[in-house]
């Protein structure tokens, strides 16, 4: 995909302080996409020191509980805001699908980086090496913590079986590889990638098979929004392809107010100056399901003039060195393609979906 090539604004001489303390979730792979996001800034602020503090999160803590049944919407950044509340981090570094659509009051998304794979990925038990999804036995156990991955796989594979899995990337692979239970689990490709082990990777889920994700893919650095040194600095990490891309994915979900107890999925992609979003709800066994994609010109992105001085948030994102022009085309396309699938009925669907999930 061709990037979209943009005006971005230097940081001019900013006061910089001498440590920047960044917050992090404690597993493997936070700390990896952390320690990318400290590099970065290292090498454009090379006088900070950059310190890293790792948390545990709810998430992290409940591990009994399907993601979906445990009902809230911050489970894996509570704790990381609560201390960028209290001032002991400068700077959060997340995966940007765990960030609801809504931030609370005084945060902002400074920098939404360059986004990796967003596709699903099969990862099969060793012992079906050289299989796919269509080729493994009737009845195959398929792990995924994920409604969404659940809803559309169980219409698409209907002769697999699928099946909670809970724990942190290296966890549900551990479970995978030691365990008879499973057949094969869906994960992120972006966290494989980064976490060094593309190699297990059997299966990339094309858009016709799985959607992905809200933002999945994507790192999301959150500050306090009264801290403009902090956020010119690490708004030089925005990329401006993902963060139109983010904007439209997240004004999707937030209209619809989905979430991950009901199964919302999008595509994005970025040709010719236009953003094309493909949004789709589903029942959760995949029978019911509305689908579309809209499209909106992002051409004004190339007027350095539209770049605005202030700091505006689209859906909890502030980008001042894109042009608002872009971001607001992108926010609205995100809300009217929800608008065309309430107008379809989808706001019955996700309402069924949300009751019998809470009833299981």
């Amino acid at each position: 995909m061709a990037e979209l090539k943009v005006p971005v604004r230097g940081n001019g001489n900013l006061d910089l302080p001498s440590t920047i303390i960044i917050g992090t979730r404690k597993s493997q792979l936070a700390r990896i996409q952390t320690d990318t996001v400290a590099e970065m800034l290292q090498k454009l602020y090379p006088s900070v020191h950059f310190e890293i503090v790792g948390m545990t999160t709810t998430g992290d803590k409940i591990l009994d509980t399907a993601l979906s049944k445990i009902g809230e919407k911050s489970l894996f950044t509570k704790e990381l805001e609560n201390a960028l509340e209290r001032n002991e981090v400068d700077l959060v570094v997340h995966s940007l699908k765990d960030l609801p659509t809504t931030l609370p009051p005084g945060f902002t998304i400074a920098a939404v980086c360059k986004r990796e794979n967003p596709q699903d990925a099969v990862v099969l038990h060793p012992q079906n090496a050289g299989k796919t999804l269509d080729t493994l036995p009737e009845k195959s156990v398929i792990g995924t913590s994920s409604l969404r991955r659940a809803a559309q796989l169980k219409k698409r594979f209907p002769h697999l079986e699928f099946r909670d899995i809970r724990g942190n990337l290296n966890t549900r692979l551990r479970k995978l590889d030691e365990k008879n239970e499973f057949s094969a689990i869906i994960l992120a490709a972006a966290g494989l990638k980064r976490i060094g082990w593309e190699n297990r990777i059997s299966q990339l889920l094309d858009p016709e098979d799985c959607l992905y994700a809200v933002s999945q893919g994507a790192l999301g650095v959150e500050v306090r929004a009264k801290d403009q040194v902090i956020m010119d600095m690490v708004s030089a990490l925005h990329d401006p392809d993902t963060v139109l891309r983010c904007v439209a994915e997240r004004a999707f979900m937030r209209h619809l107010e989905g979430g991950c107890s009901v199964p919302v999925a999008v595509h994005t992609l970025i040709k010719d100056s236009q953003l094309y979003l493909t949004g789709a709800v589903y029942s959760l066994d995949g029978s019911d399901c509305l689908k579309d994609t809209m499209q909106t010109s992002v051409a004004s992105i190339l007027q350095e003039d539209s770049i605005t001085a202030d700091y505006v948030q689209h859906v909890g994102i502030t980008a001042k060195n894109i042009p608002d022009s872009a971001l607001v085309a992108a926010e609205k396309l995100g809300v009217d393609l929800a608008n065309l699938l309430l107008c379809q009925g989808a706001k019955e669907i996700l309402t069924v979906a949300r009751q019998l999930n809470d009833a299981k």
